[in-house]
């Protein structure tokens, strides 16, 4: 079996042992909301650890369609790669031993470190600011602190993505240090680009328009389109605009 750590791996290897290995449940994960499953995926000679959230262990809410989750998760991922910001961990939906649901690859982390800690460590703020106008793009309802990584390698990754893409305004976020703040230009051009890239419904457009409802993507395309027209980090919306517990 290879031992070759997943961060050494081509994104593009990463998501075919994803979608393609074979799946053994490890052990649930604690502190989740949702059914959530470690799972070792083995293909070919490759071995990596990966986060399994399976549909059927969603737990209903009241605001968002029932079975959705996983989707959504992985429809942060398709944004988070089209925009060329790198954030979240490779993700893909498939069957799996309770059924269908995402996957996502484990990131081996820093326990100890999160948001706030990065922000006070420093030398992560073109990071978060990508983190931040994304987190506004796709309608994050939960970003917490704790939901962003640190990994072994000091790279910042950002998970649990379940809860966005509503299409009504559900912006809660730990993140509100940029308020009015002007959209760096890295960003800009990436929303460009990805303005772009709907309009002309390449392969990603297509895709969000599977994992969505139609209602869900023309909210994510204002979203893009005021973000555009401003070029600032927008202010909070109608409260609450902070998840709980804040960590």
């Amino acid at each position: 079996m290879n031992e070759q750590q997943p961060q050494t791996i081509e994104v593009s290897r990463v998501l075919e042992v994803l979608a393609k290995g074979d799946m053994a449940i490890e052990t649930a994960l604690p502190y989740s909301s949702n059914y959530t499953l470690l799972a070792t995926i083995t293909y070919e000679e490759l071995q990596v650890l990966a986060v399994y959230k399976p549909r059927r262990g969603e737990r209903p809410l009241w605001d968002f369609t029932r079975g959705t989750l996983y989707r959504r998760e992985v429809a942060a991922y398709l944004v988070s790669e089209a925009l060329g910001f790198g954030l979240v961990p490779p993700t893909v939906l498939r069957d799996g031993p309770y059924g269908v649901g995402m996957v996502q690859l484990f990131i081996a982390n820093d326990e100890d470190a999160h948001l706030f800690t990065m922000l006070k460590e420093g030398g992560y703020e073109s990071t978060i600011r990508r983190l931040c106008a994304f987190d506004c793009l796709i309608n994050n309802a939960d970003r917490k602190s704790g939901h962003a990584l640190k990994g072994l390698d000091g790279r910042l990754w950002a998970i649990d993505h379940g809860i966005c893409f509503h299409h009504e305004p559900k912006l809660r976020t730990v993140l509100w240090d940029f308020v009015g703040e002007a959209l760096p230009p890295e960003v800009i051009t990436a929303l460009r680009a990805f303005r772009a890239r709907l309009d002309a419904g390449d392969t990603v457009a297509q895709t969000l328009g599977d994992l969505l409802d139609k209602v869900e993507v023309r909210a994510l395309r204002r979203r893009l389109d005021h973000l555009l027209n401003t070029g600032v980090f927008p202010p909070p919306g109608p409260g609450p605009n902070v998840p709980w517990p804040p960590v």
